[in-house]
């Protein structure tokens, strides 16, 4: 659609009408604030949950592992049926439900702690109901992106909005540290559900007369539309297959860091949390510079950089004491947010309007799809093997899996 007259667009600096020009729409202005805010609190929560289950099991990997399976195992049953609702529904009204029932999960957990009541049982079943909401939201907000900026500013939007996420990844787990040392974990899930009501109050301001909506498709419309136009997209396929190995062998920061923190360094809470933010550092400076670097966005070049990525969580396993452990987190958050904006990013940019919903809603079940299983068994491994043979079991399975989708790319389009 044409942009009405009366745009809320502003005139940006001239260095800003690049990796910043989403930021001329007042509509995503608006959602980028409470993103903000809400990001603080969702990363808040994390540190706390998991060492809420640490508190609970006496540091058990396996317990850990197997929360945060349940927080993502929704996604496998979900996130492509949202991807269809994106589609057919507004997405806007469908967020502002998703982030209600985030937002009241988080804070009856939180007054269960408060109260003294909790227990590891309530926390497996908030995570898994937490992960309900999540799992319908990711596909629904990824598509919605299009609609608050429209299509030419959609890569500028991906790469602010990842930044704002790893602003709030900076900010939160430091926050929750201290915290928990302060007053244990309970305050830290009552700030994530108020800032889930910024969002909504946001989502509600909106100017609806400057959203590019997407005309809804029809009723007969099918998943399986989007899984064969995946298949018969090699460019999409592999690279879609390398974030699934990415994410699920590379990205158990949750898991690393928290281990790490306890088992091998003997840290306490406020450690850990900076160990969050040192890798946020990394994770900020990734979609920062990834906004910049919208040209190089090919899948070959977007798998190179996950192999390295991969390299670089190897090495990691070796650091000898907490201070080079803080230390190295960064540079394995700025490759892995360089390859996974770029991955995320290129999906989008390159799916029909029609399609993007249910597309993005396969691409999140490959991202997320393979945590449950993964995280699960990566604890349990951990628990008996140690955390250090864990890693770095992880960063190699991270190098060799994206060259090989690498190569059988390049092998189709010899072919074609």
């Amino acid at each position: 659609m044409s942009i009405p007259a009366d745009t809320g667009a502003i005139d940006l600096p001239v260095s800003s009408k690049g990796a910043f020009r989403a930021l001329r729409h007042l509509n995503f202005r608006l959602l980028f604030l409470a993103n903000a805010i809400s990001n603080v609190g969702s990363w808040a929560q994390r540190i706390a949950q998991d060492w809420l289950v640490l508190e609970l099991t006496h540091q058990s990997a396996q317990d850990l592992g197997i929360v945060t399976a349940l927080q993502f195992l929704p996604t496998l049953f979900l996130s492509t049926y949202a991807g269809l609702l994106a589609d057919r529904f507004s997405k806007r009204i469908l967020v502002i439900y998703t982030n209600l029932g985030a937002g009241l999960t988080s804070g009856l957990l939180g007054w269960l702690i408060i109260t003294g009541q909790v227990q590891l049982w309530h926390v497996y079943v908030l995570a898994f109901v937490l992960g309900i909401f999540t799992a319908i939201d990711a596909p629904i907000r990824q598509a919605f992106n299009s609609e608050v900026v429209g299509a030419a500013d959609l890569g500028s939007a991906i790469s602010l909005n990842s930044a704002n996420f790893n602003m709030g990844r900076l900010i939160g787990p430091a926050v929750s540290g201290f915290l928990i040392q302060a007053f244990g974990t309970g305050p830290s899930f009552m700030i994530n559900a108020v800032s889930y009501l910024g969002l909504i109050f946001a989502l509600m301001g909106m100017r609806k007369s400057q959203l590019f909506v997407t005309p809804p498709v029809a009723k007969g419309s099918q998943i399986r539309e989007a899984f064969w136009y995946i298949m018969g997209r090699p460019n999409l396929l592999w690279l879609m297959a390398a974030v699934f190995v990415t994410a699920t062998f590379g990205l158990n920061f949750q898991i690393f860091t928290a281990l790490m923190a306890t088992k091998e360094f003997h840290k306490q809470a406020g450690d850990f949390g900076i160990l969050g933010t040192a890798l946020a550092i990394g994770t900020l400076s990734g979609a920062l510079i990834s906004a910049r670097l919208e040209r190089y966005r090919q899948p070959r070049n977007i798998m190179f950089t996950m192999a390295v990525f991969g390299a670089a969580l190897s090495f990691l396993s070796f650091a000898p004491s907490y201070l080079a452990f803080a230390l190295l987190l960064p540079l394995c958050g700025v490759l892995a947010l360089l390859a996974l904006i770029s991955a995320n990013s290129y999906v989008q940019t390159h799916t029909d309007a029609s399609l993007r919903g249910r597309v993005m809603g396969i691409y999140l079940l490959i991202f997320m799809g393979g945590t449950p299983v993964g995280s699960t068994l990566l604890g349990i491994y951990a628990q008996h093997a140690g955390i250090r043979p864990t890693m770095l079991l992880c960063g190699l399975v991270t190098v060799v899996a994206p060259l090989i989708f690498v190569v059988l790319l390049n092998r189709h389009r010899n072919r074609a």
